[in-house]
């Protein structure tokens, strides 16, 4: 008789992120089950958190085969409902406490101070819905404010003046409570210290902002009480300075600086008490005065990431997240890969242009034809003839986010110079009021 597979339950399983998960070693001995769906749980206008607990449990217990692992590589809410279901069906996985220390932005300030206050920015709470927030900062300009628990740049808005703050704290009353009703269930499944259950999910966090110098983000484990960093990939930000245009993989950071950032992370995480998890650790460096600085720590892998790991390792970095998760360490970087480099890039649009049209983009066809003529090119575009851009998910305050488009190359000219030829023949054209824009 045939032993059983492996069953890994995967929250908002989607067509790409599947084939990646079938492209670890071992895969052939896994089954990947979609638990909620990618509109449940990434796309959705609200959350409703009680709900979907309720479904991925009758799912879960309906299910006729042991569970052996239950996964995610989404951010808001999946990253906080995981340690949840984990818990509740005995299996492998950090304490939610832990991962709110991470998630929870004005928590995770206060515990990184205590290690590494050299590296974080000053920073206060704030609630929205104070009338007299404004006047209560002790921030100078400029800063950044956000809440302390959303996802993709949503509702964090860079400060400048007085005016501004006003127009965002007034954009945050109106669009808070897509984050904080399904947050506020979240932290009443926790044990938490007073001062962060007052800070619930309608409240925000300002900071000093860091974003100065080269930004980059560590991919890593703790499992069994220990930490290791396993990669770095590099951040590129568009010229407005807030939206990313780039994911690069290696690192061209200095290797001692490499080491500095390795050093902070396994700090923080050990104060934290994160244990058995991926996570992934955004840092900046400065050059003029060659400092560090920690923007966010995330607890979990970078899905974005996943992609530049498989074209420079061979095995993409899901495998980490699936061994942790089966209580087994990981065998991580694979070094087999295909190319030396690998970048993601974010083609934008920059500025307020939400009644724009989207007047042509190529057939589906089409962009596997350009993949083709691309050796380790993949291709998701974000809109669709017609749209409009304010009806876009992949968009910030600042910017918006055509597409996604993965390369490997064996240079870091060559991946530049493949990305221009690709959105070449893209041939994506705007128009506004029925004439070609701009």
């Amino acid at each position: 008789m045939a032993s059983r597979k492996t069953n890994i339950f995967v929250v908002g399983l989607d067509p790409f992120n599947l084939k990646l998960l079938q492209s670890v070693r071992h895969a052939d001995g896994y089954a990947f089950h979609g638990l909620l769906d990618y509109d449940e749980i990434a796309a959705a206008s609200r959350f409703d958190m009680e709900a979907l607990l309720g479904k991925a449990r009758r799912i879960l217990t309906a299910f006729p085969e042991p569970v052996d692992a239950i996964v995610g590589y989404w951010d808001f809410p999946t990253i906080l409902m995981l340690p949840i279901l984990r818990r509740e069906f005995g299996l492998p996985g950090p304490t939610l406490e832990s991962v709110l220390r991470c998630e929870h932005k004005y928590w995770a300030r206060i515990e990184q101070a205590k290690v590494v206050p050299g590296e974080i920015p000053r920073f206060e709470l704030v609630d929205p819905f104070d009338e007299h927030a404004a006047d209560k900062l002790g921030l100078d300009f400029p800063f950044w404010i956000k809440p302390v628990k959303a996802h993709s740049s949503l509702l964090g808005f860079r400060i400048g003046n007085r005016a501004e703050l006003e127009f965002a704290l007034a954009k945050t009353r109106a669009g808070i409570h897509r984050f904080s009703e399904p947050l506020d269930v979240i932290m009443s499944y926790a044990d938490l210290p007073d001062e962060i259950a007052a800070a619930d999910g309608r409240k925000c966090i300002a900071e000093e902002i860091i974003s100065h110098g080269r930004q980059c983000t560590l991919e890593g484990y703790a499992f069994a009480g220990d930490v290791e960093v396993y990669g770095i990939v590099d951040s590129i930000r568009g010229h407005n300075h807030s939206s990313l245009e780039r994911y690069e993989y290696p690192s061209s950071l200095p290797k001692r600086i490499q080491q500095r950032m390795k050093k902070s992370a396994c700090a923080v995480i050990g104060a934290v008490a994160l244990d058995n998890t991926p996570f992934n650790m955004e840092f900046f460096y400065r050059e003029s005065d060659d400092s560090i600085a920690l923007l966010e720590i995330n607890a979990r892998i970078s899905k974005s990431h996943s992609p530049l790991f498989d074209k420079v390792e061979g095995v993409p970095h899901k495998e980490v997240m699936i061994d942790i998760a089966l209580g087994e360490r990981p065998d991580y970087p694979a070094k087999r890969g295909r190319f030396h480099y690998a970048a993601k890039f974010m083609p934008r649009l920059y500025g307020h242009h939400d009644e724009v049209r989207i007047a042509h983009t190529p057939s589906e066809e089409e962009v596997r034809a350009i993949e083709h003529r691309f050796p380790g090119a993949e291709i998701q575009l974000h809109l669709h003839e017609g749209m409009r851009l304010g009806d876009m998910h992949h968009h910030d305050a600042y910017s918006y986010e055509l597409a996604a488009i993965f390369i490997g190359a064996n240079s870091r000219d060559a991946l530049r110079r493949d990305f221009h030829a690709i959105m070449k023949a893209l041939d994506i054209r705007f128009e506004k009021d029925g004439e070609a824009w701009p």
